[in-house]
């Protein structure tokens, strides 16, 4: 099962990276890691996802709750939330190609952000369905580079990861 553990951390130098060195001590996998200072200028806020069984990832989080770093987590999949990943795709853009890029990102709500002889870069945001749909329908196309931002997800109502 997919789990987003959302981690308050002290901002301070090798935090992340005993954060990381647990899932690697582990032979644990990270999908995607997601790291940015808070309001508080002495925390920063860590999403990481990854895949494994509730036993599994209870056994890290209990890890992770150990860690001096750690200030608080929440295993964000236990409950309702709101995830988004933002994603860059430079597309070819060659005569036709360019109105069918142009329609396909306004189906996906994406925007144009950059127009060169030949290429498109799209913006997307969403959840990683809806990115991999994206994917999938600008692969005929002819697919340059992507560029994922990883998840960022938050509690949804009242509940919240702070102080």
């Amino acid at each position: 099962m997919r789990h987003i553990i959302s981690i308050l951390l002290e901002n301070e130098p090798g935090a992340l990276s005993r954060v990381v060195g647990l899932f690697s001590q582990r032979n644990f996998n990270i999908e995607s890691l997601n790291v940015a200072p808070t309001e508080d200028e002495t925390l920063s806020r860590l999403t990481v996802t990854t895949v494994g069984d509730d036993r599994i990832v209870e056994q890290i989080t209990k890890q992770l709750n150990k860690l001096i770093d750690v200030v608080k987590l929440v295993d964000l999949t236990e409950g309702n939330h709101i995830e988004r990943e933002l994603m860059l795709v430079k597309v070819k853009a060659l005569g036709a190609q360019r109105d069918e890029v142009k329609r396909t990102a306004d189906i996906f709500r994406a925007q144009v952000v950059d127009v060169a002889p030949g290429v498109y870069t799209v913006q997307i945001a969403g959840d990683a369905g809806k990115l991999d749909a994206f994917v999938q329908a600008m692969a005929p196309i002819g697919i340059l580079e992507v560029a994922r931002t990883g998840v960022s997800g938050i509690a949804r109502g009242d509940k919240m990861l702070s102080l």
